[in-house]
């Protein structure tokens, strides 16, 4: 990303957003009848089983995915190999983004059933997760052997395909996903993603905009949307659609660096500096966290306290002339005409034929023998 001159930014790329796929969870779990096992919760009757287990579904259906994990754990104190709760115990562990307690259901759910295809998508989804793709991939292509028509399995492949660049694979298999399940809002994301990277940014806006009509309230859609909006200049857009995104999760990193890029470019400082100021104090090793804070209190005349965040980005690069620059013109602004001259020659010694420290140079030594001439 390119600062704007105005407000003295240096030039670099914005942070990748999006490195790997979420493979979708298949919302039709497999009900079956079980014999209930008295467990350490004390007894219930077969009827009140059967209501936890619909309640259980309901949550899902709802994803009110907390309550879900309680309601398929509490089942499971009753039978431990209750496969239907062990599947939507998975599916609610896969969306709270607990990876370790989801593996280990789902290889108790491949023990207790060795031939669910759904077991195995699941368990594949998971080592995914915890970054074992080589047993991801395998136990995902047992998921497909077993059945070829699992929307999961296929968009598992399609996320490992994303995984390793392989983007015209990894489109073909999220589309094989839509036509299998076209109701879950990973698939679409995924099928984004793939576009986005083979630079088809009208097909990707359209199956992201399909993801947010499917489940408005899903983050990665909502950020997918929000990349590509970014790269075709809807700015305006991109802030209503991250403003959204931050609602259902106020401190993603992705979220609000997408919204610090669309405020700066747009001027709004006022705002920006809200953002950028929780950037940088959940991510504070973030150098376009700092350089877009920096740039927001600028932006609105706080230049004592921009001086901090230049000097946190000097800190990531010292040997940068432009960084150089913007202090000096910091320095300039607080009337520190001494110390911007400083500066500036820090950024003649890395490029002596720089124009803009050439510039503020001249201007802080103007500066400095005037106020000299003033004392005297």
């Amino acid at each position: 990303m390119t600062a704007s001159p105005a407000s003295g930014g240096a030039t670099f790329e914005m942070p990748c957003l999006f490195l790997c796929l979420l493979p979708a969870e298949s919302n039709n779990a497999i009900i079956h009848t079980t014999e209930f096992r008295r467990g350490s919760t004390g007894s219930k009757t077969v009827d009140e089983l059967e209501k936890l287990r619909r309640e259980a579904h309901e949550y899902l259906q709802a994803r009110r995915w907390n309550e879900a994990r309680t309601a398929f754990s509490d089942l499971l104190q009753y039978d431990h190999e209750d496969e239907d709760a062990l599947i939507g115990l998975a599916l609610a562990l896969d969306r709270l983004e607990e990876y370790e307690q989801m593996y280990e259901t789902t290889q108790l759910a491949v023990e207790v059933d060795p031939g669910s295809a759904l077991a195995l998508a699941y368990k594949a989804r998971a080592l995914q997760k915890l970054e074992r793709i080589p047993e991801a991939t395998i136990t995902n292509d047992q998921a497909l052997l077993l059945d070829t028509n699992l929307a999961l399995a296929w968009f598992n492949r399609s996320g490992q395909q994303l995984l390793q660049d392989h983007f015209p694979e990894a489109l073909r298999y999220a589309e094989r996903a839509i036509e299998l399940d076209p109701g879950d809002a990973r698939i679409w994301s995924n099928k984004a993603l793939a576009l986005v990277h083979l630079n088809r940014l009208y097909e990707a806006l359209e199956a992201a905009n399909q993801g947010v009509a499917v489940e408005p309230d899903y983050l990665l859609a909502l950020q997918v949307k929000g990349e590509i909006l970014r790269r075709y200049a809807r700015l305006e857009e991109v802030v209503e659609t991250m403003q959204h995104a931050l609602e259902i999760a106020p401190d993603d990193i992705s979220s609000l660096n997408l919204m610090a890029h669309a405020l700066g470019a747009l001027g709004q400082y006022d705002r920006l500096q809200e953002i950028t100021q929780k950037l940088v104090r959940l991510d504070p090793d973030s150098q376009y966290g700092w350089d877009s804070h920096m740039r927001a209190l600028r932006g609105v005349g706080r230049f004592e306290e921009a001086s901090e965040a230049i000097d946190r980005m000097l800190e990531f690069d010292p040997t940068n002339a432009r960084y150089w620059v913007i202090k000096a013109d910091n320095l300039y602004r607080l009337q520190r005409y001494r110390e911007a001259v400083s500066a500036a020659e820090h950024a003649l010694q890395i490029d002596d034929e720089y124009p803009p420290a050439r510039r503020i140079h001249e201007k802080a030594m103007r500066m400095m023998y005037q106020q000299k001439k003033r004392k005297k």
